[in-house]
């Protein structure tokens, strides 16, 4: 088979989730199957993070925006492949492919109601063309995968698909992430002390910052450690907005906020940290929970959305609006170290269920049907 696989944002520097995870996936496929022809369909950038193989191709397609990019040079660059499936893997994909379609629909979060404001005008017109873009694709995608059965479920009830058109894949885990990968002199890049809190935010409101850093308020009235909280992706002036709006100026002084946050360092920086804060409100799977469960690190989050489903029963869960909930369970870790190396354990334990590997078999299955007779 030939098979286009869209992934036009791998190459950014700056990556994020869907950046990641079809990533890693390609990466994994790379490794499982040398009898397929794949086409890699990027647009140009500083970060070239995939090789090429005998059966894998990069195909640089540029473009100045995203829209156009997808609707316009995307089917082009398609048009000379003649590929037998076209996977387009971050929700959306050209409104006319004339070749069978296969979409991963990470999550419809983008047709929910909104949570909070969006800062970003990069988010806000992202949200604005999901919105617009994906009730008129589905109808032409002969398989849509998604990455959790919460999400699954959620996607059926609301779009009204036929329960076979849809199926989970769940992402998987690098095995770069261990309790191995210890490097001060990476830490020291970010945060000068250790051991320390940990939480990836940002100004997408369903990162919970506010509540996070309301906990955080609270953790300090009451612990005898008063660890400080390196704060990844959000930047000075929205933090001090969030903390004067709320009266919590008294806490920035034990915040370290050095942005974006390289993933080859995430590694490092997980495993020097005591405690890892993930009190999302709404997760389509929650990949960083897994991330520092293997790393060797205990986590906090939320009983909201996928999350449950991936971080396990055993997991500490806590309800995502009560930022005393948070603050209990940092402080519960603190006082009780049977608890402690039980969350150890049992994250270390969890998150070896789940690898790229098997993320890329499942989906090999799935292309595999669509095999021409």
């Amino acid at each position: 088979m030939k098979i286009a696989i869209e992934a036009q944002r791998i190459f950014r520097r700056d990556k994020h989730g869907m950046d990641l995870v079809v990533l890693e996936t390609i990466r994994a496929l790379q490794q499982l199957d040398r009898s397929n022809e794949y086409f890699i369909i990027v647009k140009p950038g500083e970060d070239c993070c995939l090789q090429e193989t005998a059966n894998f191709h990069l195909v640089e397609v540029h473009c100045s925006t995203y829209p156009l990019w997808e609707q316009v040079a995307l089917p082009l660059s398609l048009k000379r492949i003649k590929p037998d499936l076209v996977h387009c893997t971050s929700n959306t994909a050209p409104l006319y492919c004339p070749f069978p379609l296969m979409l991963t629909l990470h999550d419809i979060i983008f047709l929910e109601k909104k949570s909070g404001e969006m800062r970003s005008l990069y988010q806000r017109l992202g949200r604005i063309y999901r919105r617009w873009v994906v009730p008129r694709i589905l109808s032409n995608c002969k398989r849509i995968i998604t990455v959790s059965d919460y999400e699954r479920i959620h996607i059926l009830k609301t779009l009204s698909l036929d329960p076979k058109a849809i199926q989970t894949v769940y992402n998987g885990l690098d095995s770069g992430f261990n309790p191995s990968r210890k490097d001060r002199s990476i830490v020291g890049k970010y945060i000068p002390e250790e051991p320390y809190l940990f939480f990836l935010g940002n100004t997408d409101p369903k990162k919970n910052s506010l509540n996070t850093f309301k906990a955080y308020g609270l953790y300090l009235r009451k612990s005898q450690r008063k660890l400080p909280l390196l704060v990844a992706d959000l930047e000075e002036p929205v933090i001090d907005a969030m903390l004067a709006r709320e009266k919590l100026t008294d806490i920035k002084s034990h915040l370290y906020f050095p942005g974006y946050i390289a993933n080859s360092d995430l590694p490092y920086l997980y495993t020097a940290a005591f405690a890892f804060l993930y009190p999302s409100l709404r997760e389509s799977f929650g990949l960083p929970l897994l991330e520092a469960m293997a790393s060797g690190v205990p986590v906090v989050t939320s009983n909201a959305a996928a999350i449950p489903e991936v971080a396990g029963t055993g997991a500490l869960l806590t309800d995502p609006a009560d930022p005393e909930a948070i603050a209990h369970a940092l402080i519960a870790l603190e006082e009780n170290p049977a608890l402690y190396e039980a969350q150890v354990r049992y994250g270390l334990n969890r998150a070896s269920a789940f690898s790229w590997e098997d993320t890329a078999r499942r989906l090999l299955e799935h292309y595999q049907s669509f095999m021409p007779v």
